[in-house]
């Protein structure tokens, strides 16, 4: 064999040899660290931190109430129409603004109104004189009858013209009482104190005593009516609670977020709709800021009674597994632990704790279906919810 090749097989021999002694060295670290540094490495490993949305436990005083649907009703509204024939010589007011009660409003043509209480009052007069003439000839024809110098028929034909004169004078007087009132209608003026609507005349228009159309509509809107309903099964603790004091009533707006206006439960229909399983009620509102307006919609609070310093949790923080509800709740060392909780109820998108939680407790609100007990987590806090109402409602 050359020695060339003999040389050849001897380095790949020394290269095989120091691979085996380097691949029996990592095989022998491999056994010391994974048999005697095993639980050492194992604890060296942190778990990662789950990403959370955390919320606050809080003791507060929670109004309990029942949703209903309502609408806005004026308290007063008044059609102001014609009582007398004739023609718009005047208009006093502007449309869309607030009158008080007795403030001018239409003025009609007052002439032919004060022309017939001129004639009236001139036909008393006459038949007042003539009453006077009448009356002496009455009393001479009675002396003269008593004498034997006049008639009985003559004696009553004159006490006949005398009653007829009193009878004329009468509906005289009436005649006149009915002269002064057209002329006091001719000047038409608000009945109540409110707000003017469209006006449907103008100056020159003649107007009729009964026509069906209107002049201008009035309506009063401080204080203003909540016409709403409530399921039936509600009733019985309305009444109950109502006996105590006014219950209080919140009107929203149409995305039942907007608080317009707070007010008392005024009425209790004395009869359940058996159409549609409900209660009519209504309730009063001052409406100073003028935020309710006659005919619209509104979403109404009926508070039943206050909850006095319970224990609240965002409602997202309460989960619902096979056996009740719980919650996932943070630990100081930035671990949480799951809990079961008693839930008294849940509104506004706060959940009444009654067991579980305490107050201050920082709870999980989003991010929980991917926690186990005793999770690590990275936590960051939600967004306040907005608080109702405060009211003056207690336990009844």
């Amino acid at each position: 064999m050359p020695r060339g090749c003999s040389s050849m097989r001897k380095t790949t021999m020394s290269k095989i040899a120091a691979l085996i002694l380097i691949s029996g060295a990592a095989g022998a670290g491999y056994l010391f660290l994974t048999s005697d540094g095993s639980d050492k490495a194992r604890a060296s490993i942190v778990a990662p931190q789950i990403p959370i949305v955390s919320g606050t436990a809080q003791k507060k005083d929670v109004p309990l109430f029942v949703r209903g649907i309502g609408t806005v009703q004026a308290y007063n509204a008044v059609t102001v129409k014609s009582r007398v024939d004739g023609e718009i010589v005047k208009i006093s007011f502007s449309e869309g603004h607030d009158v008080k009660a007795g403030d001018p409003l239409f003025q009609i043509d007052p002439r032919p109104f004060q022309a017939a209480l001129d004639a009236a009052s001139a036909t008393l007069k006459r038949n007042e004189a003539q009453l006077t003439g009448a009356a002496l000839d009455l009393e001479r024809y009675s002396k003269l009858l008593n004498t034997g110098y006049q008639s009985r028929q003559t004696f009553d034909q004159q006490q006949a013209t005398v009653e007829a004169l009193k009878a004329s004078i009468a509906a005289d007087k009436a005649a006149i009482e009915t002269a002064r009132l057209n002329l006091t209608y001719a000047d038409i003026r608000a009945p109540i104190a409110g707000r003017t609507g469209q006006r449907l005349v103008d100056i020159g228009n003649l107007v009729q005593a009964g026509q069906p159309t209107s002049l201008v509509t009035i309506t009063q809107i401080k204080p203003i009516f909540v016409n709403f309903t409530v399921p039936q099964d509600y009733a019985e603790a309305i009444r109950h609670n109502q006996q105590a004091a006014a219950l209080s009533v919140l009107a929203y707006a149409s995305d039942d977020k907007t608080l317009l206006a707070e007010g008392k439960l005024s009425l209790i229909d004395n009869q359940i709709d058996v159409a549609t399983g409900t209660i009519r009620l209504k309730a009063s509102f001052a409406n100073a800021d003028e935020r309710l307006w006659p005919g619209e919609f509104v979403n109404v609070r009926l508070v039943l009674s206050m909850r006095v310093g319970v224990v609240t949790v965002p409602q997202r923080a309460v989960m619902q597994g096979a056996s009740g509800y719980y919650a996932y709740v943070i630990r100081p060392d930035g671990t949480v632990t799951r809990r079961s909780v008693d839930i008294v109820g849940m509104q506004d998108g706060i959940a009444i704790v009654a067991r579980g939680v305490d107050d201050k407790e920082k709870v999980v609100v989003d991010g929980q279906y991917r926690l186990s007990d005793g999770a690590r987590i990275k936590s960051e806090d939600a967004k306040p919810i907005a608080e109702p109402p405060a009211t003056a409602a207690k336990d009844g």
